[in-house]
């Protein structure tokens, strides 16, 4: 099988530097994060920016929204973690998280993910553990729990599951940790790479875990059980194809696709179920961010998505049907 995936439009106002991530809203816009340090909004319709925040003096690296597509979290370079409210456009909460505070081990974030109802954020950086924050604007920032990995290296992406039981990070040796959160503890640890892994994406039932990562390769986790039945399988699929480092990753809202973002300056589409590429979207540069549209398709279309890279331009597709 093979699908055409079509460029639908561009972005009206491209950022002045590259697109380092892109979130595309329950609400049916589109958050997009720059190196330029902006933050923007888009009509995914129109493709005219909304809303925007003024550029901060450093890069814009994490960008994560609410289950409600109300509120957007992001990150700085130095790790300024900002919770913005995409309503309204004012930042309700700013956390300064490089500052050392002498009565708690914290670190500077780089990689944040919100909780799904928006209650509490997670954030990764230079101990390789997981840390998470209120996100309520009153104590925005303050910290909830530690979730140490057991191992001192850099974490370069977490992301909650949909369900908003677990965290997932990822980090810059090529291991992959779960996280319960509820128990506030490491479920499973994953050595599915041998390099960084950049970006992860979950099923939206909770089930499938997507890495991306320098190797190369995306590797598929099923992690509800392994084959001698205990939680924690690792590895169910390799996904290979890319020419370069693998940047970002998303699953469709229906499971059945994959997207993946790599430096090779393409965008391939997957087929999960065939283990295979069935699309492959030239792009002019490396590709930072992917993001689908959260609606399920509709009359047999395999979706729309979102893309961001090298160029600034954050980019609509549009799936053409089967092939």
């Amino acid at each position: 099988m093979s699908l055409a995936f079509l460029h639908a439009h561009d972005g009206a106002e491209p950022h002045k530097d590259a697109v380092w991530g892109v979130a595309w809203t329950p609400k049916d816009e589109v958050v997009s994060v720059s190196a330029d340090g902006t933050i923007k909004k888009w009509n995914a319709t129109s493709g005219q920016v909304s809303l925007a925040q003024p550029a901060h003096p450093l890069a814009v690296v994490s960008v994560d929204v609410d289950g409600d597509g109300r509120r957007a979290l992001y990150n700085t370079l130095e790790g300024l973690t900002c919770l913005w409210d995409l309503d309204a456009g004012e930042v309700l909460g700013k956390h300064e998280s490089y500052v050392r505070d002498p009565k708690e081990a914290g670190e500077p974030a780089w990689s944040v993910s919100i909780s799904p109802k928006g209650q509490t954020y997670a954030a990764t950086g230079g101990t390789g553990n997981v840390t998470i924050h209120s996100a309520d604007p009153q104590s925005f920032g303050q910290r909830r729990a530690v979730l140490p990995s057991g191992r001192s290296k850099f974490g370069m992406f977490c992301k909650h599951s949909p369900d908003g039981t677990r965290v997932a990070m990822s980090s810059e040796a090529g291991q992959i940790y779960i996280f319960d959160l509820e128990a506030e503890r490491l479920l499973a640890t994953y050595t599915s790479h041998a390099m960084a892994v950049r970006s992860l994406a979950w099923s939206l039932d909770s089930q499938l875990l997507l890495s991306a990562s320098e190797d190369k390769r995306l590797t598929l986790h099923d992690v509800r059980h392994s084959p001698s039945g205990k939680p924690g399988s690792g590895a169910v699929a390799t996904l290979s194809g890319h020419a370069s480092w693998v940047l970002s990753t998303d699953i469709s809202p229906d499971g059945r696709l994959a997207l993946s973002g790599s430096a090779d300056k393409t965008i391939k589409v997957w087929d999960l179920g065939a283990r295979a590429a069935v699309s492959t979207v030239q792009e002019s540069g490396e590709v930072w961010g992917v993001s689908w549209r959260p609606k399920p398709p509709q009359h047999g279309s395999p979706g729309e998505f979102v893309s961001g890279g090298e160029d600034g331009v954050v980019r609509w597709w549009r799936g053409a049907g089967a092939g």
